[in-house]
């Protein structure tokens, strides 16, 4: 059973990332509050989920919650300034999303930097413990999937419907054939013997 709140405020955020390993694409995060009556007996982590309940709780997530955020932080960004300070920021421009401002946030993992002054909590696997945090994790994960839907049109050979961008043995055979796109994060090890720096070839 998941717990409801963390700090006892009545507009406590939880956040959390998705695409955090991925080989292409965003990391995705989302901030959540929920309402104090909010109850919902399938919600879980989306990684104890089927991607038919995630799709089927994104909706109802989205129509039941007080407020909730979205924001996306592309790959040239997260080669830029990595990909823990790009999950945070992720979080951080979910959170700006959120009307009205929450009074805490509780966030999962043990990594995070201060928003607004607003004081927060890391819980390492929160997504399993807390609803507001297990809400983000579904958001955060069927909008990223949604997005690798999207550019999977774009470049087929990679798989990335299935995949998702995960390095998968079936994404990195393609690497290795085709190259890399505009989408790969070039500061990732996209392939195991990999040495130097793959050139684009998309």
């Amino acid at each position: 059973m998941l717990l409801k709140n963390y700090s006892n405020k009545v507009l406590e955020c939880g956040t959390d990332e998705a695409g955090r390993g991925c080989l292409a694409g965003p990391v995705t995060a989302a901030a959540v509050i929920l309402p104090q009556d909010f109850l919902n007996s399938i919600l879980n982590d989306s990684k104890q989920l089927s991607e038919k309940k995630r799709t089927l709780l994104r909706p109802l997530i989205e129509t039941d919650a007080l407020t909730f955020g979205v924001a996306h932080i592309f790959q040239d960004e997260i080669d830029r300034i990595n990909i823990l300070n790009a999950s945070i920021l992720a979080m951080h421009e979910s959170i700006h999303k959120l009307k009205p401002v929450p009074e805490y946030i509780i966030v999962d993992g043990n990594k995070f930097k201060p928003y607004n002054n607003i004081p927060f909590k890391t819980i390492v696997k929160g997504d399993s413990k807390y609803l507001s945090i297990a809400a983000a994790s579904i958001l955060a994960k069927t909008h990223r999937d949604l997005y690798m839907d999207k550019i999977h049109a774009e470049f087929p050979m990679y798989n990335w419907k299935q995949n998702k961008g995960y390095p998968t043995k079936e994404h990195r055979e393609a690497i290795k054939k085709y190259g890399i796109t505009k989408y790969h994060r070039k500061s990732f090890k996209l392939l195991p013997e990999q040495s130097s720096i793959l050139k684009l070839k998309f």
